[in-house]
């Protein structure tokens, strides 16, 4: 059902988040039949609210109004429909379009971040992952590690540029970065937020469990897009070398859980607490978990009954860690799909036995979610939205307020701000799939959008969903080639 690319770009992603993937749901609506298959990592859904149970009613409402037309709604009206212009997005440019250092108003007030544009660098995720948690108000460079730094760039990814008197300090190396944004704005110093990742009772454990990531993590080829994957001849490394680290990662974890080191029960690595050990280990982990199991046949990282501590680490970090589990983290489709692109290893060709698994993993994924799953995802997403541990989320709490109001109206966001470069983007490759007219393509993007507006976790207005559809049958073909190109066009981890 989802078709995979052998060399898919990314010229797009840096532009996007990681709720893009939501859009191959069109490609599962069946004639006889309709199912909502979303693979992001937090799909949308509805709470029990009197407020929300009304909003369905009006879309409903809206949906059967809109189904006797032949048109979708204008970018305006969808626009009001995301409220995607209402408040204005974190400033993130491509460091690439300007000859010189780009200059923002606020870069006396501002952390700069510079990190790698495609979301692949696992050490910039560190960094990344340390200023939302922390939730620094930050402005973002992407710099190109992998078609060309821009020549006012010098180093690697990620560095910041602290909002220092003279110019500020230009400082690297993902680690120091993350002690540095922790001391600067960690609850001790006034940001009102209670999270410290290096906590003064816990802080030897904290370095030591960061110091245990480069012993127990082999030493073969770097990447980004393959992290300690393959040796530096090509090969990937044997099933037994990943199972070590697995199982020393496994032993590491399991320490939190012996009482008898009177050290504090939890699934982190320092226990009951989200500290800068899990920062350091979660970029790697994550790949580990969508990149083994199409390498080696039996070899899961997320498998609960081998490795049961690592099992609950992966679910902590995906379930209450909001900010992770909405925003940063990339999604196991993603990191499949980059282990086809500039060649497998050293520019070699993808192996049929690894592309036969990941088919089969794919097929996996395309199950549908529960509705109880639905709902504990839009939680999660309510939570990241509010920033907030609490499980209730209501407007005037809501600290993320360029963010939509679920995934599914995100991704209708990310559509709707961007659609000018899709549009080139699509004639430029000239899909056959696709419409080549630019009043025709125009409008198939804002079914599109229209659709992902328009989905709820309860499945309440699916009779009205399909007959939107059904009464643009025209445009239901191009609308399920548009979703299929997206999502094979972009390989956008988040």
């Amino acid at each position: 059902m989802r078709q995979r690319q052998q060399k898919p770009s990314s010229s797009l992603s840096s532009a996007s988040l990681h709720v893009l993937a939501v859009l191959v749901l069109l490609l599962l609506l069946p004639q006889d039949g309709f199912s909502f298959i979303i693979t992001t990592t937090a799909t949308a859904t509805a709470t029990a609210t009197t407020r929300q149970m009304n909003d369905k009613r009006s879309t409903s409402t809206k949906l059967q109004q809109q189904s006797a037309n032949t048109a979708p709604p204008s970018w305006e009206e969808l626009s009001d429909i995301t409220k995607c212009d209402e408040y204005e997005q974190p400033i993130a440019v491509n460091g690439g379009s300007y000859s010189s250092h780009p200059s923002f108003d606020d870069d006396d007030k501002k952390p700069i971040l510079y990190r790698e544009r495609h979301g692949w660098c696992p050490y910039s995720e560190r960094v990344w992952l340390a200023l939302e948690v922390l939730e620094v108000d930050y402005n973002t460079i992407y710099i190109d590690n992998i078609y060309g730094r821009p020549n006012w760039y010098n180093g690697n990814t990620p560095q910041i540029k602290w909002p220092d008197i003279n110019g500020g300090k230009i400082q690297s190396e993902s680690m120091d970065l993350v002690r540095e944004i922790n001391k600067r704005y960690n609850g001790r110093t006034g940001n009102n937020i209670d999270i410290d990742l290096y906590p003064d009772d816990i802080v030897n454990d904290v370095i030591n469990k960061i110091n245990e990531f480069d012993k127990i993590f082999p030493r073969c080829r770097p990447s980004s897009r393959a992290a300690f994957l393959f040796r530096y001849d090509g090969e990937t490394l044997l099933k037994n070398e990943f199972e070590t680290v697995l199982k020393k990662t496994e032993e590491l974890l399991a320490g939190n859980n012996n009482n008898n080191n009177n050290k504090d029960v939890g699934p982190f690595f320092c226990g009951s607490r989200f500290t800068a050990a899990d920062i350091a280990w979660v970029p790697f982990l994550e790949r580990y978990a969508g990149q083994l199991p199409c390498l080696h046949d039996g070899l899961n990282p997320k498998c609960q009954d081998k490795y049961p501590y690592l099992y609950n680490w992966y679910k902590a970090m995906e379930t209450t860690v909001p900010v992770y589990g909405c925003r940063i983290r990339g999604d196991h489709s993603s990191w499949r799909k980059v282990l086809t692109m500039a060649g497998f290893a050293n520019a070699g060709n993808v192996p049929q036995l690894v592309n036969n698994r990941m088919d089969e993993i794919t097929k996996l994924e395309c199950e549908p979610i529960s509705k109880e799953e639905y709902k504990q995802q839009q939680t999660l997403w309510d939570q990241y939205v509010s920033s907030s541990s609490s499980s209730s989320s209501s407007p005037s709490r809501r600290k993320r307020k360029y963010v939509s109001s679920s995934p599914s109206k995100e991704a209708a966001s990310v559509l709707i701000r961007n659609r000018e470069n899709i549009i080139k983007d699509i004639i430029s490759k000239k899909r056959k799939s696709l419409p080549t007219d630019t009043h025709e393509l125009d409008e198939t993007m804002r079914s599109l959008a229209y659709l992902l507006c328009n989905i709820d976790g309860d499945n309440d207005n699916d009779d009205d969903i399909r007959n939107y559809h059904n009464n643009n049958n025209n445009n239901n073909i191009n609308v399920k080639a548009l979703a299929s190109f997206l999502d094979d066009r972009m390989c956008v981890p988040r």
